[in-house]
């Protein structure tokens, strides 16, 4: 007899008979602690048999009373490590063994494998414990972890996920480690990244050339760097990091300055949630994402006090993003400046130790993840370096999601998620699909699974391409697909779809190219599991479209594989092409072309290109067209005075949503757009009025509300002429929390049921998914 159970299983057998059974255990099982946890709940029920890791998770063989076995079970689901997640354990009797051995942990099959590798987890306060008991042999050792916390997927090339998969393979356990690891009662029982300052990891002290200094303390060289006003690169866990004291203006100033960052804003670090408060509000489930597992960075609604306090760190935005310490070393850094307190009451206290952490980048090139690449690539920004000897396997940069009054939504996914699964709602032959070219993830896919990729960031430029093309590699490699299909953007241009077809053509597979915003709409439908047809509004910064026309602001039909358009927002002139995208003052005077005031344009912007751009617009030379939902913040940010120049990618969006968070809700002024028969939404009555309006603020509120109004009354007309009750909202522009609130309450008080992304960003980070959930439904039509 075999079953599969997915719930709680049913009455334990009152028998006392002896049964031996198989079970297979799928799920998040492996690299967390699973096999030792299995071990002692069977070894403590008297069971007998083995546990392994195996191709689809874990396999399991019990011999015992019917009653312990039904209790085994029962722990399986109530008692599972924290890092752990149970998809199914599937059971199957077989034949009783007249003298079956003792339990044991047998080696991990090597067949290919069909599992995941866990995300990395924030060092436990098990382990902290120990890391500030001055009698514990791993006091302040900057690399203790244990079976629930440190390094999974940024330390791993193979699976299945032991020692000799990892960077740590070359550090071999000193006779008391190794005797730990091998001892069932002790929490490192195969702990893979086991080690202690006898046999494990070292960290090294360098100058800003990368000449080492010989420091009698690492951490206290560094603390004494920092609080000088030095900028300090210190390797993390999936790569390196950019620090300076947040309280010192002309550190953050120069930190600026030397990574070529104008405005774009800052992440600090701060020891605990208590030492959050005079700079953002933190409520309770903000905090509990902050201190979760993951420890992404979240952002947070700024305090009056914040942009004084910390100046330049986050300038002219509502928004602050904020994370806590999840290595051991983040968490010595704050122990040093408390003056190395014995015990963990200092963590619960205010620390006042604020520092910028940033990732260690240059001009939009990969994260850094080498010390040698680091050495080269930071001289000049960095001050000091603080690396170590444990390879980055998987370069990884950290998730930023953005906490509000709705649920979480990731700004960017990576570090503490992937490579997590996502459940697709059916199964399909493997797909590689490759994403956009900005925010670049891909995705591969395996049955009913979706892996997507850590941000890869933008292919702009030869560095970033390489490390693309390195990543993918070793996903395949380390995951163990083998792509029969492969999907990309439309637009033949970007680096990810000449990738893309480059695969293809070397293994001779098939090759689907899925149009942007269909992409967009498909991300949620894979996500949230939505089989039916749904009315999809897609509003980005570009996207190509079927006619090869710069689409951004569109309202789709789509089911599956198949979208129909039903309408746009209405285009607007892009002169100069991607420079409008750069300088909001030219969609501005676009908007006034539009208007037919034209003739404001050289007297309201005075720029040096200003007569060239009023040129292109009167005589349609180097304006395409845009539907671009993107380019009408610019061009309200541009109309109102707020800023005339992007110095990095939202910046007018940004700055146009912190002040209308500002002023607050304002009533929309409805008679300010218009629905026209041939589908397109008209907000230029809208940008007419922004014109003329001399409260920044206020217009900023007004335009908020009234493209939120508008946007609701064409999705609820079309809605009703399509039989309709489902929206997905998706793409970067609802990033923009106002906007996302405002649409989403016009609809729902319609009754319209809305769904938007969740566990991907609804950026061009989640493009991937979308792309393969179209290409596994057009394979599905074909099959």
């Amino acid at each position: 007899m075999t079953s599969t159970e997915r719930d709680m299983p049913g009455a334990p057998q009152q028998s006392a008979k002896i049964l031996r059974r198989r079970i297979l255990v799928r799920g998040q099982v492996q690299g967390v602690g699973f096999r030792p946890f299995v071990y002692r709940l069977a070894a403590g029920l008297r069971l007998r048999g083995w546990v392994c890791n195996c191709a689809e998770g874990v396999e399991i063989e019990l011999q015992g009373e019917a009653n312990a076995l039904h209790s085994f079970i029962t722990g399986l689901h109530t008692a599972v490590p924290p890092l752990a997640h149970i998809s199914a354990v599937e059971q199957s009797d077989i034949a009783v063994l007249a003298t079956p051995p003792p339990f044991f942990i047998a080696a991990s099959r090597t067949d290919a494998a069909r599992t995941a590798i866990a995300a990395d987890a924030a060092v436990c306060n098990d382990c902290l414990g120990e890391l500030f008991d001055p009698g514990d042999r791993r006091y302040r050792y900057p690399f203790i972890n244990c079976v629930h916390c440190g390094p999974r997927f940024t330390i791993s090339r193979a699976l299945p996920f032991d020692r000799h998969n990892t960077s740590m393979a070359v550090f071999e356990q000193c006779p008391v480690c190794s005797g730990e690891y091998r001892d069932p009662g002790v929490r490192r029982f195969h702990a893979q990244a086991n080690a202690c300052p006898d046999c494990g990891p070292r960290l090294h002290f360098h100058n800003g050339a990368g000449e080492e200094i010989t420091a009698a303390d690492v951490i206290a060289a560094t603390l004494t760097a920092l609080a000088a006003g030095h900028i300090v690169a210190l390797k993390g866990l999936g790569g390196f990091h950019l620090l300076c004291d947040a309280r010192n203006a002309e550190a953050v100033a120069r930190l600026r300055a030397r990574k070529g960052r104008e405005a774009k804003p800052f992440a600090v670090l701060v020891a605990n949630s208590a030492s959050l408060s005079p700079w953002v509000r933190c409520g309770a489930e903000q905090r509990s994402l902050l201190e979760s597992a993951a420890r992404p960075i979240v952002v947070l609604e700024k305090t009056a006090e914040c942009d004084s306090d910390l100046a330049g760190v986050a300038p002219g935005i509502a928004h602050l993003g904020v994370m806590l310490p999840y290595t051991p070393l983040h968490y010595l850094l704050f122990h040093e400046a408390a003056g190395r307190p014995a015990g963990t009451a200092w963590l619960q206290q205010v620390q006042t130790l604020v520092l910028v952490c940033t990732s260690a980048n240059v001009g939009g090139e990969p994260l850094v993840s080498d010390n040698r690449e680091a050495f080269a690539g930071l001289r000049g920004i960095a001050d000091f370096f603080v690396s170590h000897d444990r390879d980055i396997t998987q370069r990884c940069d950290d998730s930023v999601l953005r906490g509000g009054v709705e649920a979480p939504r990731f700004i960017r996914r990576a570090r503490g998620f992937v490579p997590q699964p996502i459940k697709l709602p059916r199964s399909g032959p493997a797909l590689l699909a490759m994403g956009g070219d900005l925010k670049n993830t891909f995705c591969v896919t395996r049955g009913d699974e979706a892996y997507v990729s850590q941000h890869n960031g933008d292919l702009d430029n030869g560095a970033a391409c390489r490390a693309l093309y390195k990543t993918l590699d070793l996903w395949l490699h380390t995951l163990g697909i083998v792509p029969l299909y492969v999907a990309h953007d439309r637009h033949p241009d970007f680096y990810s779809s000449r990738l893309a077809r480059r695969f293809a053509v070397e293994r001779d597979l098939p090759c689907i190219a899925v149009q942007h915003h269909h992409a967009h709409i498909a991300a949620v439908l894979a996500e949230r599991g939505l089989s039916e047809p749904v009315l999809g509004l897609a509003l980005d910064g570009f996207g190509l479209g079927d006619d090869d026309g710069l689409w951004g602001g569109e309202l789709l039909w789509v089911d599956g594989a198949h979208y129909r358009r039903l309408g746009n927002v209405y285009q607007l002139a892009l002169p100069g092409g991607d420079r409008a995208a750069r300088e909001p003052w030219r969609m501005a005077a676009s908007a006034l072309h539009a208007l037919g005031r034209g003739g404001e344009i050289q007297r309201r912007f005075a720029c040096p290109s200003v007569e060239m751009v009023k040129e292109m617009l009167d005589k349609h030379i180097n304006a395409p067209f845009t539907s671009s939902a993107g380019r009408w913040f610019d061009a309200a940010a541009g109309l109102l005075g707020i800023t005339l120049r992007n110095s990095y990618e939202g910046q007018a969006a940004m700055q146009l949503e912190a002040l209308a968070r500002r002023h607050g809700p304002v009533v929309p002024h409805r008679e300010d757009y218009r629905i026209e028969p041939n589908g397109v939404l008209n907000l230029l009555p809208l940008l007419d009025r922004l014109a003329c309006e001399p409260d920044a603020t206020y217009g900023a509120a007004l335009f908020h509300a009234t493209l939120a109004a508008g946007l609701g009354e064409w999705l609820q007309y079309a809605a009703q002429r399509e039989s309709l009750r489902v929206v997905v909202l998706n793409g970067g522009c609802f990033m923009n929390g106002v906007l996302l609130q405002g649409l989403s309450a016009e609809l729902r008080v319609a009754g319209i049921n809305v769904h938007v992304a969740q566990r991907l960003p609804p950026n061009d980070g989640g493009l991937s998914l979308g792309q393969a959930w179209v290409g596994m439904s057009t394979m599905a039509e074909l099959i």
